[in-house]
This record gives structure tokens, C-alpha cells and sequence, in this order.
């Protein structure tokens, strides 16, 4: 996490420093990404930045927490159709709603998609933080689920919410294989197919989840 000096600063030089980060990092591989070109571009001393943050790892990391606490936000600004939805309704709004959020940031959606599909030599680590934080947010929407109604009452709760988050953690890296398609931008080529696959792919994790894969027995 940044040192208390970075916090000191300015609120747009913050702004400044962290948007020229997302920009190297949205355009390179961790290894390929330059801490000396975000200096420079920002007009600061490298050592600097080392005042501010421990290292590229730490920089690195204080990025996906930005960008996990700006899809928070963005979630939260916005209301669902229907605040009496189910929960599977809720999901399928959700992946719409993020479909916007990634469209209205490309760049920040870009560096979590590097650090799902990349080459990471801290890549365990951080997909751990990740579903750390996706299992407080799945943990209250099984809970409402459950006293709804519309998950059954006698599933353990954690498990479900294991399940949530096991696979809504996965399912970006699952469905780029699946289009065959390693980093998606929202200007490229493939953006469109991209949608499409996720979109598909998504409706038929909901069914599953949902009614389950069992055939109904008479």
C-alpha cells in the first residue's frame, strides 16, 4: 500500500501519478511496464516515487485497489431495474452494468485484465486478493438470496458463496481462452466477439446456477 507521503500530496498530483501509472500499465506486461517513463512523464525525480510506494509490486498492487474500489462506486451509483430482482436477475444486471463500467474506464479495465491473463510472477497473490474481495461482496447478495427466497434455505451460505465467488473470479480468464483471445481493448478488433462469448457464456453459468445441471426427474 502507498507510504503516508503519497497521501500528502496534492490531490491532483495523486490523480496525476496514478493515471500516468494506469496508462504504462494498461500498455505493457508487469515486466515490460517502466517505473523511469511514469517519473518522466509525470515530471518527478524517480526517487520520488519511492517515497511513495515500496516498489513496482506496490504501485502495481495500490492500482488493482483502485480500480476494485472504482467498480464499488460505480456499482453503487447506479440502481437495478427492479430492487426486488432475485439474485439471478441481480447477476445477469451486474455483468451489464459492468460491461458499462469497463467501457466508460478502458484503460483500468485493461490492467486487471493483464493481471487475470498475464504472466505475473506474483499472479497467485493477486488473484487471492481478488477473490478475498469478491467474497465480501457475494457473501450479503447469498444472504438476501436466501431470506428472499430464491436460493434454497438449506444450502450452507458459505458454500454458496465459495461457488459465487469461485467462478465469477475465473470466468474472465475462462471466456478470453474461450474466445481464443489473450488481452481485449475496447478499440481493437475483438472487443465485439469478445462481448458477444461473455455474454453467452455468462447466461449459461446464471442457468446453471440457477436450476442446476441435473435433469428434472418425474
Amino acid at each position: 500500500m502507498p507510504k503516508p507521503t503519497f497521501f500528502n500530496l496534492p490531490e491532483d498530483k495523486r490523480r496525476t501519478i496514478i493515471d500516468l501509472a494506469i496508462d504504462e500499465f494498461a500498455d505493457n506486461s508487469y515486466e515490460n511496464a517502466s517505473i523511469s517513463r511514469v517519473v518522466a512523464r509525470a515530471g518527478i525525480a524517480k526517487g520520488s516515487l519511492y517515497q511513495y510506494f515500496a516498489d513496482k509490486k506496490d504501485l502495481y498492487i495500490y492500482l488493482l485497489d483502485v480500480a476494485a474500489q472504482e467498480k464499488l462506486t460505480f456499482l453503487q451509483n447506479i440502481q437495478p431495474p427492479d430492487p426486488q430482482m432475485s439474485i439471478f436477475a441481480y447477476l445477469r444486471w451486474m455483468v451489464s452494468a459492468n460491461t458499462h463500467f469497463e467501457l466508460s474506464h478502458p484503460r483500468l479495465g485493461q490492467v486487471v485484465y493483464r493481471a487475470l491473463l498475464g504472466d505475473l510472477p506474483f499472479h497467485d497473490e493477486t488473484i487471492a486478493r481478488m477473490k478475498a474481495g469478491a467474497m465480501e461482496y457475494f457473501k450479503p447478495l447469498v444472504q438476501q438470496g436466501i431470506a428472499d427466497g430464491h436460493i434454497v434455505p438449506d444450502i450452507d451460505p458459505e458454500v454458496a458463496t465459495f461457488v459465487f465467488n469461485s467462478i465469477f473470479t475465473e470466468l474472465g480468464k475462462f471466456i478470453s481462452q474461450r474466445a481464443g483471445i489473450q488481452l481485449v481493448t475496447p478499440d481493437d478488433g475483438h472487443a465485439a466477439l469478445h462481448t458477444t462469448i461473455a455474454e453467452q457464456t455468462f447466461d449459461q453459468v446464471i442457468r446453471i446456477l440457477e436450476h442446476g445441471m441435473g435433469t428434472k426427474q418425474l
